[in-house]
């Protein structure tokens, strides 16, 4: 059994893992209501099949998106951003 797991979401858009009562979360999900475009493309080439999912985010939703995921995996120490109880870190109570 699983549930979604929201790391962020708005009215567009909704980033989620699933959460098994019985394993650790592996994979993402991001879910997009009404894209402004999109394509799905197929390719054969010597053998092998690549798929290819292109989909046109606006800029400020993919800045919400970014930011939420670097929060969840605190990562703000790889990006050069706070990392302990300063503002805008992880552990800081007035973010």
């Amino acid at each position: 059994m699983s549930t979604k797991a929201s790391i962020t979401a708005g009215s567009d858009h909704h980033l989620y893992f699933e959460e098994l009562l019985d394993d650790a979360p592996r994979n993402v999900f991001l879910e997009l209501t009404n894209p402004r475009e999109f394509s799905i493309a197929r390719d054969y080439f010597h053998g092998k099949t690549t798929e290819n999912l292109i989909v046109e985010i606006p800029s400020e939703v993919m800045d919400d998106i970014a930011i939420a995921w670097i929060k969840k995996r605190g990562l703000q120490g790889a990006v050069g951003g706070p990392v302990g109880a300063e503002f805008g870190g992880p552990d800081c109570p007035w973010d």
